[in-house]
């Protein structure tokens, strides 16, 4: 049946989903991932349980989230019998490093736009982890000069597909800032009901899932998801771009647009938008201390491996929620992947190896 045998999405088992079985889908993970308890690092924060999500091990390039989200932006590149993928991301960015892997798989030409998100000049950080990835899959990189600029750059691109075109490419766009239908959330949807289940089959009740919070699609669309299905499970993101108040209405504005991509009434209210900004600082994409060490006992704990712009900012919020808890509190953190990120960091994370107290 050749590259569309996969396009239809596996028809969830709750009609509370609405459209999502009939959105076009690309499966490039075809199982589940592991949710298991983390004892050591349980007994680390007083008896709260820890559990890990690990969607580290979603397989493509190094895995990570973003293999769930960019399911459903090829299943309808490949409905547009597109040959290139077009998306913008920050110079270690896993996102463009899944596209490149994935637009590989698929045959596809990847054409990557890197902005300036991260004060980082030095060789290493511009050359190593995810960089290097896309290097080894053949993807051809450009630059936009800021990182702040989400409009600014989707319009670069579209340039960029405009040229294309008139060379008789047919590129497919994976858009950058808000705005545009988010079609990466309905991963997340997807990983809603999966979590759901995995919980129910372990006899757990939990209190919350830690997730990171950026571009509001992961922490979207789960929090759509278990809301859609009828949990009440909270969902507390943790942010790694920018503060809470800014954050708030991306996440809001994001449970809007898949209400409508699946035709549901859309359930999340204010109150079920949780997010800390606690750890935020100094910035996206640079650890400060307490993420430094969350990275340390995670690693030395439970042979977790994290990396500093995302998974150890959110362990950092977990691990700090879980001390404040009771100890019959059932936390879950989201291991959203971002591995090849630490090689880009190895001096950083060199220093705070040697200088962690334990």
């Amino acid at each position: 049946m050749g590259s569309e045998e996969k396009l239809a999405a596996q028809q969830p088992s709750s009609q509370k989903l609405g459209a999502l079985g009939s959105r076009p889908r690309k499966i490039l993970f075809d199982g589940v991932t592991p949710l298991e308890l983390m004892p050591n690092l349980t007994k680390h924060c007083g008896g709260a349980e820890l559990f890990v999500k690990r969607d580290d091990c979603t397989g493509l390039a190094f895995g990570g989230n973003k293999v769930r989200q960019i399911e459903f932006y090829l299943g309808e590149a490949l409905a547009q019998r597109a040959d290139t993928i077009l998306i913008t991301g920050a110079v270690q960015s896993n996102f463009v490093r899944t596209a490149a892997a994935a637009a590989r798989q698929l045959g596809m030409e990847c054409h990557i736009q890197q902005e300036e998100r991260v004060a980082k000049t030095d060789n290493v950080y511009r050359e190593s982890g995810n960089v290097l990835v896309v290097k080894l899959l053949g993807a051809t990189l450009s630059s936009y000069p800021c990182g702040e600029d989400e409009a600014g750059a989707d319009r670069q691109v579209q340039k960029l597909a405009d040229e294309m075109r008139a060379a008789g490419r047919n590129p497919y766009i994976i858009p950058l800032g808000p705005g545009h239908a988010p079609l990466g959330a309905l991963g997340y949807v997807v990983a809603a009901q999966e979590l759901l289940g995995q919980i129910n089959a372990a006899g757990l009740q939990v209190d919350n899932v830690f997730v990171g919070s950026g571009s509001g699609a992961t922490h979207g669309g789960l929090l759509f998801g278990l809301k859609a299905l009828g949990s009440k499970i909270g969902v507390v993101g943790i942010c790694v771009r920018r503060e809470a108040k800014l954050q708030h209405e991306r996440i809001a504005s994001t449970c809007r647009q898949i209400a409508t991509l699946l035709g549901k009434e859309n359930l999340v209210t204010d109150a079920d938008i949780k997010l800390d900004d606690e750890f935020l600082a100094p910035g996206y994409g640079i650890p400060g201390k307490t993420v430094l060490d969350a990275i340390m006992v995670a690693a030395r704990t439970e042979g977790l491996i994290l990396d500093p712009v995302y998974t150890g900012k959110v362990m950092a919020g977990a691990i700090q929620h879980a001390k404040r808890a009771t100890p019959e509190t059932t936390n879950i953190f989201l291991h959203t992947g971002g591995t090849p990120a630490i090689f880009a960091y190895q001096d950083m994370l060199a220093t705070a190896a040697v200088e962690f107290a334990g």
